[in-house]
């Protein structure tokens, strides 16, 4: 005997009862709480919490090239808005052209800074440079200065504007290095300020960072030339290695000069001489090699002779010291090694319009003992020469 059948419901009845039943179970799965979704809002909270100026001025920034700050005491209120971070640098150069309390003291370098990095999204940085970042912006707005952070974007946009017949070579450069440390030279060049690597951060506020024992006539003790320079500072620069130049030391730790200049940080005015030999010598160079491959860079057989190019040498720290020797031996006839501040107690020298900062100037926090980089400490920094810090300014 069989048993009786339900009673069945009409066919769309249940075709529509299935797609509600999946709708909901769509909703409930969109909604659900996740973990991956828990972790992020928590991340999210951490970094605005940790770093409440990096979320608001970096991260949260809302425009193209990267972000900035611009002290609101600066602005007036019929100042328009910049459009983009190229001219949000050309409106910060004429304010701080306009008074001479937005410059570095005793200097004409403009109280901006000028930092780079692939993007904006702070989610993605390390915590020393969200740390190192926060710190700026800190000093940024009790200083006051200006601060600008140019993404990749903003980079072409800045070149576009003021180096456009040199974007070709730029890009054919080998590594992004390169086209970070010419940038820098590129920005000083023409807009002016300081800059510092993503993991540095400033030590006191940058308009005090020249002080009137900085500038005070010096002796080169080897041939008793004088220095003396009574004009404002245009440029400044610090060193990195101090070797006694006749001994290898300083090949041994990975230098390529006795005296050596960093790169991390510099300041500079607009148009200083240094940077205009700097970037004289880098076309020299990638000019001569274009001549090796039919005139140009853009070939494989360029790029690879451009590959086995240091980029130490070819833009790094070899590269603004030799430009900056150049200057200074051309300008005031300096024998480059008296920079050393190993007989002397480490004291700044002006040469010219250029102060040169001793090696405790731009230097290494450590997390081991191992630094600075000085031959004249009583460490053996041979095993440290690239030691896990964050590097300290002024």
């Amino acid at each position: 005997m069989s048993l009786p059948s339900l009673p069945s419901l009409p066919r769309r009845r249940w075709q529509r009862l299935a797609i509600v039943s999946l709708i909901l179970s769509v909703i409930f799965f969109v909604l659900l709480p996740r973990d991956d979704d828990s972790h992020e809002i928590e991340r999210f909270s951490e970094l605005q919490q940790n770093y409440p100026l990096l979320w608001k001025h970096v991260h949260s920034f809302n425009s193209t090239g990267g972000a900035w700050y611009i002290p609101t005491e600066w602005l007036s209120e019929s100042e328009p808005q910049p459009k983009n971070i190229v001219e949000a640098a050309q409106l910060a150069f004429r304010l701080t052209n306009s008074t001479a309390e937005r410059r570095i003291s005793h200097t004409t370098i403009p109280l901006l800074v000028h930092q780079t990095w692939k993007n904006t999204d702070i989610e993605t940085w390390t915590d020393i440079m969200c740390d190192c970042v926060e710190r700026w912006l800190g000093s940024a707005l009790d200083g006051p200065f200006a601060y600008f952070l140019w993404d990749d974007n903003g980079i072409i946009e800045f070149l576009e504007e003021y180096e456009p017949a040199f974007i070709n070579q730029f890009m054919a450069l080998a590594a992004n290095v390169e086209r970070s440390d010419i940038f820098r030279i590129l920005v000083a060049k023409h807009i002016g300020g300081i800059y510092g690597d993503l993991d540095t951060y400033p030590l006191r506020a940058p308009a005090t960072w020249i002080e009137p024992s900085d500038l005070k006539p010096w002796i080169d003790l080897e041939t008793g030339v004088s220095y003396n320079f009574s004009g404002p500072v245009g440029a400044i620069f610090g060193i990195e290695a101090d070797c006694p130049p006749n001994t290898d030391d300083y090949w041994r730790f990975g230098y390529t000069n006795p005296v050596q200049l960093t790169q991390w940080a510099l300041a500079s005015a607009p148009q200083h001489p240094v940077l205009l030999t700097f970037m004289d010598t880098l076309l020299q160079r990638l000019q001569e090699v274009a001549s090796h491959h039919g005139g140009t860079l853009r070939s494989p057989s360029a790029f690879n002779e451009l590959k086995r190019l240091d980029p130490l040498l070819l833009t790094g720290p070899d590269a603004i010291t030799v430009s900056t020797q150049t200057w200074l031996q051309e300008a005031a006839g300096l024998r480059w090694n008296a920079l050393t501040g190993l007989y002397d107690g480490g004291k700044s020298k002006l040469v010219d319009d250029v102060v040169i900062l001793p090696i405790t100037g731009f230097r290494y926090e450590v997390f081991s003992p191992l630094s600075p980089h000085s031959c004249a400490s009583n460490v053996d920094v041979l095993v440290c020469l690239q030691p896990r810090s964050v590097c300290c300014v002024r």
